[in-house]
């Protein structure tokens, strides 16, 4: 597998306090990768360190197979980024705010419209971004990202502060980009509703600490329907299933099923019954992606 991020034993400290904590990270090509923890674990310093803004106290970078510290320049050529709330001149037009950067980035004039287009703000290219609403300014900085036609795309929380509909947005216009130019985009956040309907793969990161990194698929197969047993005589029927080979686990006076299909959990009725043992209520028990991150740092934190 072709990896476009590698961070290998990424850490950083202020003074005493070690903010990111060994961090090795893998963003395979082509993936939209969700950087996912609370407020204050670590995501924006673990960004500010990939895009060279800030010196890891130890550990190393390596974009597109080469070392962040060596070839910087070259490397960051072909990366875009909007870390925390875009820069803007308000008195200017999207155009013209576009023209000063692209001056910089030194591309073809014709890619002012381009971005623009993509982020579908080409009907207000020449209205003063003072008057532009939250999610308007946002997708102006990921426009100004994109003029250099990156290949791999950094967003730090680009919904924060948005309402609903410019949430919506925002998410359609990172699909897109991923979907129709084939571009890598790691995008952090701190809810995980967000980067469910996004992410391909995620890492959790909860007080510095990579805690669990795999693709999104691998997250909610964590997130299993289990199917609880209340009966008569519970000892016996935890027994009863564990002879007959069907997984369970017996805890506060309740039969708790590893599997809820609804074979097995109609396989496992059928043998209560037939041991006369009184099934007084099945209940579904499946735990949310919420439900799995929630747990996930709540652990790393009592640690």
């Amino acid at each position: 597998m072709e990896y476009i991020v590698q961070t290998n034993n990424l850490t950083k400290k202020f003074g005493k306090e070690l903010v990111v904590n060994g961090i090795s990270m893998q963003i395979p090509k082509g993936e939209v990768y969700g950087f996912l923890g609370p407020n204050g674990a670590g995501k924006s310093t673990t960004i500010r360190m990939m895009l060279g803004l800030m010196k890891p106290t130890s550990g190393n970078v390596e974009i597109f197979g080469k070392d962040l510290k060596n070839e910087r320049i070259n490397i960051l050529k072909k990366v875009g980024s909007l870390v925390e709330n875009p820069s803007y001149y308000p008195h200017l037009t999207a155009n013209e705010n576009l023209e000063a950067i692209r001056k910089i980035v030194g591309v073809p004039k014709a890619r002012l419209e381009e971005v623009l287009r993509i982020v579908r703000l080409q009907d207000v290219a020449n209205k003063k971004v003072k008057g532009f609403s939250l999610g308007m300014k946002q997708r102006l900085g990921i426009a100004t990202s994109l003029l250099n036609n990156p290949e791999l795309l950094i967003l730090d929380e680009p919904t924060n502060g948005l309402d609903p509909s410019g949430i919506i947005e925002i998410r359609e216009l990172i699909k897109n980009l991923s979907r129709e130019y084939g571009m890598t985009i790691l995008i952090s956040s701190h809810l995980l509703a967000e980067i469910d309907q996004i992410a391909t793969t995620v890492g959790i990161v909860n007080k510095g600490k990579m805690i669990f990194q795999d693709s999104i698929e691998k997250m909610r197969m964590l997130a299993q329907q289990q199917v609880i047993l209340r009966v008569s005589q519970h000892k016996e029927a935890w027994r009863v299933l564990l002879a007959n080979g069907i997984k369970t686990e017996l805890a506060q006076g309740a039969i708790f099923l590893e599997d809820g299909s609804d074979h097995h959990v109609a396989e496992a009725v059928r043998l209560l019954v037939q041991q006369n043992i009184s099934i007084y209520r099945v209940e579904d028990d499946r735990k949310s992606l919420e439900d799995i991150f929630l747990q996930m740092t709540k652990e790393e934190f009592v640690k």
